[in-house]
């Protein structure tokens, strides 16, 4: 993945809170839309774009899709960032 499409999906305040959600277990697109004020579709895109970015993976059981964070994005991240402050 690109640095620029990790951070991108990072700015927003609300895939962040999704990714802190996700810290502790897996959830189901419904289970995590009932922490916002925002509609399914609006859950749905955010969880796209952090899936696009692959900070989230996906699994389907049955009729459901969980979602789980990926930590390995995050750790490449975390990498890049303390790299750039040793310089």
């Amino acid at each position: 993945m690109s640095l620029q499409i990790t951070l991108k999906a990072l700015a927003d305040p609300t895939r962040r809170e999704i990714l802190s959600l996700l810290k502790t277990s897996r959830l189901s697109a419904g289970e995590i839309s009932e922490n916002f004020n925002i509609s399914m579709a609006a859950v749905s895109r955010h969880l796209s774009i952090l899936k696009e970015a692959g900070l989230i993976r996906d699994t389907r059981e049955g009729k459901f899709i969980y979602y789980e964070l990926n930590t390995s994005v995050l750790e490449e991240v975390m990498l890049w960032m303390t790299n750039l402050k040793e310089e």
